[in-house]
């Protein structure tokens, strides 16, 4: 079955004790819109982003997180948990978020997206869903979706495929990089060779295996 957009989610302004930046706004409330949305180099047309220094940029311009995950955190909390509702901008339905190799290509609409790394939960996240041990859960469930860069900037829209249109041959996947950098430091070797990675997650591994830049 060929993978689809389900919804496209831009972020609203939220003011609450739990945001994360220093003015207490956080974009992490995303909303589904209707119709074709312009997806640029920076990230998503119309999203807010509150706290830059943690989140956006090239390499965390578009978050895509699995209806499927979604429907197991539903189950599990017993709550209803809408399109946007991890702050994703990407809701996907058959597409192996978790899965997806790291450089890996998505053609979505007019657009071109580059799988970068798996999103690390955080305190906002905990205080956006009420649920204070969010963090140690969602790092077990280890299903954290994938930020992307733009490669081609284009539209896209609700209903649109999902085309892998190339996967590196490191097979280093989304999940992986989430566990080996979380609660199994003794995957970390792999990252090393993953080209594709951004520079200061592969920055950090050096340093965690006293590793000398190459």
């Amino acid at each position: 079955m060929t993978g689809r957009l389900t919804a496209v989610n831009l972020g609203t302004v939220t003011e609450a004790e739990w945001a994360g930046d220093a003015s207490g706004r956080s974009g992490i409330d995303k909303r589904p819109v209707d119709g074709p949305v312009a997806v640029r180099f920076t990230g998503v047309a119309g999203d807010f982003i509150g706290e830059r220094a943690h989140h956006g940029g090239p390499d965390q311009a578009v978050y895509a997180y699995a209806e499927e995950d979604a429907g197991w955190w539903a189950a599990e909390l017993g709550r209803s948990l809408p399109p946007g509702a991890f702050g994703e901008n990407l809701s996907t339905y058959a597409v192996d978020v978790t899965g997806a190799v790291i450089g890996e290509r998505w053609a979505v609409g007019t657009a071109l997206l580059e799988v970068t790394k798996p999103r690390t939960p955080c305190t906002t996240f905990a205080g956006f869903w009420g649920v204070p041990d969010l963090i140690k859960r969602f790092t077990a469930r280890a299903a954290p979706g994938a930020y992307l860069r733009v490669l081609r900037e284009g539209e896209l829209g609700a209903g649109d495929p999902v085309q892998v249109v190339d996967r590196p041959a490191h097979g280093v996947s989304v999940g992986y990089v989430f566990r080996a950098t979380t609660l199994e430091p003794e995957l970390l070797p792999a990252l090393l060779d993953v080209p594709e990675l951004p520079e200061p997650i592969r920055e950090k591994v050096r340093r965690r295996l006293g590793v000398a830049p190459a």
